[in-house]
């Protein structure tokens, strides 16, 4: 393969990776400008980056969305290899990575885990310290001759298919997919940071993890709004049932996944009789099922029909089942029926964490990464800790998003000093919880309006009814959380007074401690409008 169209197909691989759930295209940018195409061949591809803290962040973070990337392109597994390059100079800053590629042509496949798994890391190892030593310097570069290896494939590919099986992207026989099993090995129940606002759920998950389907909790349903650590809990039941009892059978899905499943096995029925059974056996199967987000099976009659079938089977047999959802079950448009056998269990709510907690979570990040990355001397000062547990909003991603991104400051711009003002400018527009800057009146007026089904006239006029009361006493509320202006000023947005503006605030707080729906739906309305 000539560099031209090396350099096509690496920058079109970068591009797709951007789509990618879980990508921060912005890191994309910053790190694989740093990687260098070498050489490329049908199931193989060698990169160099130009020292070896960027091989080591592409291999632990990232490979494996690079090989996702190659198999949605061609449709076969890929081998990819990351060497270090020390001739590489900031000429590669003009990688592909940051230029435009079509991507009309792609499709990417369902979401998947980008964590380089350990057997993988070390076949990688192996197979670099076996590389052909005649891949010998040139003045472009010890790896130059690297872009004429693709002229002996085959004999390239005998000697990579004795090192490397199949690519975990590759189609497996029916017979042999166990795609959900696979654990996600970072989220446990050790680096889970316990406080007031999840002790419950922890204690309810270990329980479940211990005795799978021998206690009351069954199914255990666990809900609370994005990124307060529901997942996470999933995934350490999953991983400490497979370490624990390895004999069992766990199964973990996201109801999306599930989703798109039943749809693709409706729509292969009629050609292949056992692909709606086989999509059905595979759940049945298992032992201890969890599905994720089930909110999103909200108006999937069909799917509902079909998760509910394999939920009464499994729960029968006694097997456990662990649900979550970003509110409660009675709070999900879904017939009645469902929400009582999703009661039937354990029901918990992760609530979002205090200060306390989520400085917890800052410092075990930290740790963490310093572990994962070999980097014993990084030091993120406990001033930068705090700032960064005050300031983020309750969304476990974001903070953690902003933890890396200040040790990216430090490590990539050599600024191992920084001041809470440093971090303060590198994360100015980084926190939703900040203040909207753009945002009016009217625009929480609206949002309100469409989410409780109220006009906009009705909300501003002299209607006392309780359907229209509660929803301008919501609206009143959030205009006073989330703009900087006085009672007064937002009374007269409404037609009212300053002192029914503060009434109305003082309701729905007192409203708030004693609901927990009222509560679901101000966050979900804060959310709707950070979004505008």
């Amino acid at each position: 393969m000539n560099s031209e169209n090396l350099n096509e197909n690496w920058a079109e691989v970068c591009a797709l990776i951007k789509t990618y759930e879980g990508v921060d295209p912005s890191q994309i940018n910053a790190f694989f400008s740093r990687l260098q195409p070498q050489a490329m061949s049908e199931g193989f591809l060698m990169l160099t980056a130009d020292n070896d803290f960027i091989k080591n962040w592409i291999e632990r973070h990232y490979l494996d969305f690079v090989k996702r990337a190659l198999f949605d392109m061609f449709q076969v597994p890929f081998t990819v290899i990351v060497e270090v390059d020390d001739t590489a100079t900031n000429a590669n800053s003009t990688s592909p990575a940051t230029q435009p590629a079509k991507q009309e042509s792609f499709a990417p496949s369902a979401s998947r885990n980008g964590a380089v798994s350990p057997g993988e890391a070390e076949r990688s190892r192996d197979a670099r310290a076996e590389w052909p030593p005649e891949a010998s310097p040139a003045p472009n570069g010890r790896f130059a001759r690297a872009y004429e290896l693709d002229r002996d494939e085959e004999d390239l590919k005998s000697q990579l298919d004795r090192r490397f099986p199949a690519s975990s992207y590759a189609p497996e026989p029916e017979e042999d997919r166990n795609q959900y099993d696979h654990p996600t090995s970072t989220l446990t129940f050790e680096n889970f940071v316990i406080g007031d606002s999840n002790r419950m759920a922890y204690s309810m998950a270990v329980s479940v993890a211990e005795m799978p389907g021998g206690t009351p909790l069954n199914p255990l349903f666990i809900y609370g709004k994005s990124g307060l650590g529901k997942t996470h809990l999933m995934r350490a039941i999953q991983n400490y049932i497979r370490e624990t009892q390895p004999y069992l059978r766990t199964v973990y899905v996201d109801s999306a996944e599930l989703l798109s499943e039943y749809t693709a096995a409706s729509a292969a029925h009629d050609k292949e009789k056992t692909s709606f059974k086989n999509f059905k056996t595979r759940y049945e199967q298992a032992d201890v099922l969890l599905i994720d987000d089930i909110q999103y099976f909200q108006g999937k009659k069909q799917t509902l029909e079909i998760v509910f079938q394999i939920f009464n089977k499994l729960t029968d047999q006694g097997k456990q089942i662990v649900l979550s959802a970003d509110r409660a079950p009675k709070n999900i448009d879904i017939d009645e029926r469902y929400h009582s056998r999703f009661n039937q269990g354990g029901t918990i709510d992760i609530q979002p964490p205090e200060i306390e907690t989520k400085l917890g979570i800052v410092k075990s990040f930290v740790n963490e990464y310093k572990r994962n990355e070999g980097l014993e001397g990084l030091n993120i000062p406990e001033p930068i800790q705090m700032y960064i547990a005050e300031n983020s909003s309750s969304n476990i991603r974001e903070l953690k998003s902003a933890v890396t991104k200040v040790i990216y400051q430090a490590m990539f711009f050599n600024q191992p000093d920084m001041s809470v003002a440093d971090v303060r400018v590198l994360l100015e527009n980084h926190f939703s919880s900040g203040s909207a800057k753009n945002l009016s009146v009217e625009d929480i007026q609206n949002e309100v309006c469409t989410f409780f089904k109220v006009s906009r006239s009705d909300m501003i006029g002299p209607k006392r009814a309780r359907s229209i009361v509660y929803p301008r006493q919501i609206a009143i509320y959030l205009c006073r959380q989330l703009l900087d202006l006085p009672f007064n000023d937002i009374g007269k947005k409404f037609n009212r007074d300053h002192s029914t503006a503060m009434h109305s605030v003082t309701t729905v707080e007192e409203m708030m401690k004693k609901s927990r729906e009222v509560q679901e739906e101000i966050e979900a309305l804060k959310q709707i409008i950070r979004e505008l």
